[in-house]
This record gives structure tokens, C-alpha cells and sequence, in this order.
């Protein structure tokens, strides 16, 4: 379960008493709505006020805006949902994340918040007034697959990988996303002429990351496992109740990390059972899936 508490400065009274509010999440989908009031001096009182309802999946985070009139969730069903604090109506429901919504934080003192999710992405938002809406709407930019990216993107994607002395090199031979995609050693040193043995490892090991990534994206994101984001073979249920690779959670295991992957909370127990179902619906999906299986022969 995850909590977050409500900015001090947005404390209200109930009764003449001062509160501060507490949303928690979890397992349930849901989330849960708490007054806490510290008018008693030996401790403070916590009383149930409501539940958010919206999201499909276990909540694995939220949190307060810096005014407290948004309250923003992630959650494993992928989206983000904003609720206005006043009604806790839903807002908005954002959708551009395509894995698990692992955290969401907001700016201290402006109308900005980020969104991670186990996509690989940080996604950055910001509140803006829109009058089809009760509180705030979103600015939302468009994901674009790799395929689709143009030479500027290319020379974008170089600079956060510490690459920006290849920029020119690939902007002189009009590298887009798909020719970055195909790109190999013998391309590298022949067409590109990058000599230097370093730069190409480091290249061709992102760029096979990027294939990695987008061969993924048409796999449902239950039959990926949390810990490696690559299609399970033997997926086991742990204590949390998320389902694993069997190699991936044991080794988790063994390094002494006794939480969960996805909830970062103690495991009750380190027996993992076997996913049968699971692991046949995968074997099912693959059967429909030529390309993808040619993709996995050695």
C-alpha cells in the first residue's frame, strides 16, 4: 500500500476541528480518502472519509498537487488519473503511458507533475485551465514509436545517451528511426566510417535496446515480466501477487532484496507458484504470432 498526505497549507476544519487529508492505495484498485486531526495532545485521530474509485488494476502510487485541489494516481491498468479534491470527480484519464504507472509526483509550488512508468518513460504535464472541465485539463504529447522518428530525433536520442560527437555523422547521412534501426557493425564502420570501437559498442547496444523495446510493444503487458520487461517462459506468482520470471524473481531473491519489485514492500513469504494459466496463455498468444517467433529463433 502507498499514502500521501495533502500540502499542511491546505489543512481544513471539519467541526472547528484542523485536518489534513491522506489518500492510500493498493492491491484493491482503488483509492482511499483519510482525515487526520491533531487536536488530541497525546496523538492525532485518522477517520475514513471516502473511495476512489476509476482505475482497473492495483494503484501502485498517488499524489497531492502542490494546492491540494488535484490528487494524481498511477496505476497497473497503465493510465493516470487526475481527480478534483472538491468533488473527487475524475477529471481526466491519460493514456499515452503503455506499461505499469509505477510513481507520480507533482512540482512544489507550480502546476506540474511527472508520471513513471516501467515504459522506460518520464512523462512531464502540465495543468492548464480549460473551461470543458471542472478544475484542470492536460497537455499531452503524442508518443512516437521509433519507426517514426525523423533525423531530429535521431541526433535527440544520440545526446541523451552521451553520444553527441555521431550527431553529425548521422545527420550528414540522413539517419532516421527506421535506417537507425537496421544499422549494424559492418554499416557503422563501412557506410558511417565511426572508427572508434568504443562508440560503435556503445551504439549498437542502445540501438538493440531500442529493438528490444519496440519488439515488446505488441506484447500484452501481462505476459512481460516486471523485473526484466521481457516475454515470461516460466512466470511465477510471488507472495505480492504479481507474477515474475522464474529465473528473474529467484535472483531478486537470492541478492537479499526481500520486497516486492512492484510495491518495494516486505514479502510475507519467498515461495513462488508456479502461473500455469498464465504461462498457457502466453503459449497461446505465441501460436498467433509467426513473426515474433521468428524473431526467437537462434
Amino acid at each position: 500500500m502507498f499514502g500521501m498526505f495533502s500540502p499542511s497549507k491546505c489543512a481544513g476544519n471539519v467541526e472547528g476541528v484542523k485536518y489534513i487529508q491522506m489518500a492510500s492505495c493498493g492491491q484493491d484498485s482503488t483509492i482511499k480518502i483519510w482525515l487526520i486531526s491533531f487536536a488530541d495532545p497525546t496523538g492525532f485521530d485518522m477517520k475514513y472519509k471516502c473511495t476512489l474509485s476509476g482505475h482497473a488494476a492495483p494503484v501502485l502510487a498517488c499524489a497531492f498537487s502542490y494546492d491540494g485541489q488535484t490528487l494524481v494516481s498511477g496505476s497497473v491498468d497503465k493510465t493516470v488519473r487526475i481527480f478534483e479534491t472538491r468533488t473527487w470527480s475524475i477529471l481526466h484519464t491519460l493514456t499515452q503511458h503503455t506499461r505499469y504507472v509505477t510513481t507520480c509526483a507533482f512540482a512544489p509550488d507550480m502546476p506540474l507533475f511527472a508520471t513513471g512508468s516501467m515504459d522506460k518513460c518520464v512523462n512531464i504535464w502540465q495543468l492548464e485551465p480549460n473551461q470543458h472541465f471542472t478544475g484542470s485539463a492536460l497537455r499531452e504529447e503524442p508518443k512516437i514509436s521509433v519507426d517514426n522518428w525523423s533525423e531530429e530525433e535521431v541526433s535527440v536520442w544520440l545526446s541523451r545517451h552521451g553520444l553527441q560527437d555521431l550527431v553529425e555523422i548521422f545527420k550528414r547521412h540522413n539517419i532516421d528511426g527506421k535506417e537507425l534501426l537496421s544499422l549494424t557493425k559492418e554499416s557503422l564502420v563501412g557506410d558511417l566510417k565511426i572508427e572508434s570501437l568504443g562508440l560503435r559498442g556503445k551504439v549498437l547496444r542502445k540501438i538493440e535496446e531500442l529493438r528490444i523495446e519496440s519488439a515488446c510493444l505488441g506484447i500484452p503487458d501481462e505476459f512481460l515480466c516486471p523485473i526484466t520487461r521481457e516475454l515470461m517462459k516460466e512466470p511465477v506468482i510471488a507472495a505480492d501477487g504479481y507474477s515474475y520470471e522464474k529465473e528473474a524473481m529467484e535472483n531478486w531473491i537470492i541478492k537479499e532484496r526481500r520486497t516486492s519489485p512492484m510495491t518495494n514492500l516486505p514479502l510475507q513469504t519467498l515461495i513462488l507458484t508456479p502461473n500455469r494459466s498464465l504461462k498457457m496463455a502466453i503459449n497461446r498468444w505465441l501460436e498467433t504470432q509467426p513473426k515474433y517467433n521468428e524473431k526467437q529463433s537462434p
